[in-house]
């Protein structure tokens, strides 16, 4: 697969997207307004209220029960339509409306009611006014109620329009069944025999929300009781809906797809913000030439379901086979987007949830699929030499250029090409691996087949195989000092091998296909760590450390540090990166051994051995996970004013050369400020004698994040001494912030 970077073709492009819109702007195919819709004037509306009221009589309401004209809109014939809310002592009752159908002259016509005011499951008139309990004063304020919210649904939320809370009485309705149909059997239910009943009323908040929470929108509305501030009810106010698609490579798979305007469209605004559609978005290039490649429309389709799962035969692009691209791209879109979100943070393809698209059809003979940088989007052409280019790995490819060029931006030439090319052959497989198992989670689980599409192969040969790439004729299994002088695609190949080996282990038979001559040192079957842990220090060593220019001995020495980071110095699983590249020929390799551990029993799997500890803070808790195994040290998260501590005595060797502190760490809080530090975490060293020797850091509520994040922190200082290690919390009177501590380890 090759990146696109043609500044020519980009203008090409820019020009061609200017004219459409340009079009767009001019109106387009013009249709017939109905004559102007003038608003009902104030005299108007209360004219309508008065004729409301009126009926109060015949339906059980007094004067404290009145309307509120809510919106209107023209109906048929020179008609207006009025829908006003139901309202008690000037407050509205949730979901009790009446829609209105009046004449030119204001004259009711018909009158359309869900009446919550009186108890209907009853078929009896007794009203709201009825109930004297209810109290149209609040105990809990507004912006108490949107707090709440806001703490349980999404707290590290940014506002996309700022919150509302709305005084409302809130009706507890129940169903209840029909006259008639009491001893019915339930498989012989209609619809009819079950009519609802209101059981009381509660004042309340009506919370409207609308966040990012990231890169996702989390739209939620919530009823929160005014009285005590109960969340009785919520619901999610964005309105996606998920179809189903006829893939060609997947079988049939829930894809995201929204409603409008009676069709349903191939965009999904909760995977991205921005860019050129606004939100993720699957287009018809409609056999645009790949010379100038144009993005067409966003596929809609009458129904929900798309696609035929055939190969596409060269007919319709917008019909149930042409579809059929589509459905692959966008399920391959949406599972690039979920694996790089869930699994490793990184919102989108640039990290900033900038919305991308795929456009599928380009050309009518062109075999190939690439990211272009300039629109930052994905093309997928037409040809004969594929069934078809819309297979998980490939879109993963493509798409992982996306992210190298947001990040790292390595030079697409030499070993520096290499490793770009080879980041989106690894990016392709772990997409893959991804989908197929479910498409959840947040760890990259196993079942990729290592070889780079072999979906799209008629025959079933694969573009690149993972843990031999020579087995194509071109590609080299192992670094040498030509490797610079050949194409990216070829020079890929060590560093999909050691990828191979870091994630599945090598073979210690001479022979074998996953054997490798260089690895020396005791096993000579080096053991791999898994594609979750792989992908982690690889997505890290490409996003966080290296540069345009990175070769494959930068990029070995990188990726160590990165496994360092993430698992601790010296872990087996920097151990297991050290000889992945040795067995590719860049760096020495190592024996595997246990590295000398200072920390006992870092994980707690053991309890309290080693530790010293306040009361329950080792153990198994259901509301954290551990970061490893079942146990974890958990410090705060009572909420009130309390403080927690956590130490081990150890002795540091007096010859050590690194002394790095690693620890998991996850905070979780419910404080909301941005700028005060309620609750702390202190990690310290002390003496043996319990003298302080220094702090080496200090976190707050205001360090709270999603999940567990790894901390380094260097004792170099302290070789040679014996001290104590003090994990020590502290919590104020409300509010709770939670500090979950594992996998604390320091290797020498």
């Amino acid at each position: 697969m090759k990146i696109r970077k043609s500044m020519i073709a980009a203008s090409i492009l820019a020009a061609s997207l200017a004219g459409a819109y340009a079009a767009a702007a001019n109106g387009g195919p013009q249709t017939m307004m109905a004559p102007p819709f003038a608003r009902a004037s104030p005299q108007e509306s209360a004219a309508l209220v008065a004729s409301l009221r009126a009926l109060h009589g015949n339906q059980g309401l007094d004067s404290d029960h009145g309307y509120v004209l809510a919106k209107e809109h023209p109906g048929q014939a020179g008609t207006r339509i009025a829908r006003l809310h139901h309202t008690y002592k000037g407050v509205r009752v949730l979901g009790s409306d009446s829609v209105v159908v009046t004449d030119a002259r204001g004259s009711i016509l018909n009158v359309s009611a869900s009446e919550r005011r009186a108890s209907l499951g009853q078929g009896s008139a007794t009203a709201l006014a009825g109930t004297p309990f209810i109290d149209v004063t609040p105990v809990i304020q507004a912006q108490a109620a949107i707090d709440a919210i806001v703490r349980a649904t999404a707290p590290r939320g940014l506002h996309r329009h700022a919150p509302s809370a709305e005084l409302v009485i809130h009706p507890i309705v129940t169903r209840i069944r029909a006259p008639g149909a009491e001893t019915k059997p339930e498989a012989q239910l209609n619809a009819l025999d079950l009519v609802e009943k209101i059981a009381g009323y509660e004042l309340a908040w009506l919370v409207k929300t609308r966040m990012a929470d990231g890169g996702k929108p989390v739209f939620r509305d919530a009823i929160v009781s005014a009285m005590d501030g109960r969340t009785l009810a919520q619901w999610n106010a964005l309105q996606n809906v998920a179809g189903v698609g006829h893939s060609l490579y997947s079988g049939d798979v829930p894809i995201q797809t929204t409603y409008a305007d009676g069709v349903y469209r191939m965009f999904d605004p909760s995977r991205g913000t921005g860019g050129y559609f606004g939100g993720m978005a699957v287009t018809d290039a409609a056999h645009s030439p790949f010379t100038a490649p144009r993005p067409g429309t966003i596929y809609t389709n009458a129904i929900n379901v798309w696609g035929d799962g055939l190969p596409y035969n060269g007919g319709s692009t917008n019909g149930a086979n042409g579809q059929t691209a589509a459905v692959d791209a966008l399920w391959g879109l949406m599972n690039t987007y979920d694996a790089l979100k869930n699994t490793q943070g990184w919102s989108s393809l640039d990290g900033l949830n900038t919305a991308t698209y795929i456009a599928v059809h380009l050309g009518t003979n062109y075999d190939n699929a690439f990211y272009d940088p300039v629109c930052k989007c994905m093309y997928l052409g037409d040809g004969s030499a594929f069934k078809g280019l819309g297979s998980l790995d490939i879109i993963g490819h493509e798409l992982g250029h996306g992210i190298t060029d947001a990040s790292s931006g390595l030079n697409f030439t030499g070993e520096t090409g290499g490793l770009n090319e080879s980041f989106s052959d690894i990016n392709g497989e772990m997409v893959e691996a991804y989908a197929k198992n479910g498409g959840t989670g947040n760890a990259i689980p196993a079942g990729n087949d290592w070889m780079l599409g072999k979906d799209i192969s008629p025959t079933g040969t694969p573009l690149r195989w993972m843990w031999k790439p020579s087995k194509d004729g071109v590609s080299r299994d192992v670094w040498s000092s030509t490797l610079g002088n050949i194409d990216p695609h070829y020079s890929s190949g060590p560093n999909n091998r050691m990828f191979y080996f870091l994630s599945q282990g090598s073979s210690a038979t001479v022979g074998n296909e996953m054997h490798s001559s260089y690895l020396t040192q005791s096993p000579r079957n080096m053991s791999g760590i898994g594609n979750d842990k792989a992908y982690r220090i690889w997505f890290r060593a490409n996003t966080l450390k290296f540069t345009a220019s990175t070769n494959y001995a930068d990029a070995r020495n990188k990726m160590i540090q990165s496994a360092n980071e993430l698992y601790g110095i010296n872990s087996k699983e920097a151990v297991a990166v050290t000889r992945a590249y040795a067995a590719v020929n860049v760096g020495a390799d190592i024996a595997e051994g246990t590295p000398s551990e200072v920390i006992r029993n870092g994980s707690f799997e053991s309890g309290a051995t080693g530790w010293n500890s306040s009361a329950n803070v080792i153990g198994t808790w259901s509301r954290q996970a551990a970061y490893e195994g079942s146990k974890c040290a958990f410090l705060g998260g009572k909420g009130s004013t309390n403080t927690g501590t956590l130490t081990q005595t150890f002795t540091i060797p007096a010859d050590a050369t690194v002394a790095n502190l690693s620890f998991a760490l996850h905070i979780d809080s419910a404080e909301t400020s941005t700028r005060t530090a309620y609750d702390t975490l202190a990690v310290t060293v002390k003496s043996a004698a319990g003298t302080p020797l220094g702090t080496l850091a200090t976190y707050s509520n205001l360090n709270k994040a999603a999940g567990y994040t790894i901390k380094s922190l260097s004792m170099l200082k302290y070789k040679g001494q014996t001290v104590t290690l003090s994990f020590a919390s502290t919590e104020d009177s409300s509010l709770q912030t939670s500090f979950v501590v594992d996998k604390v380890a320091l290797v020498p």
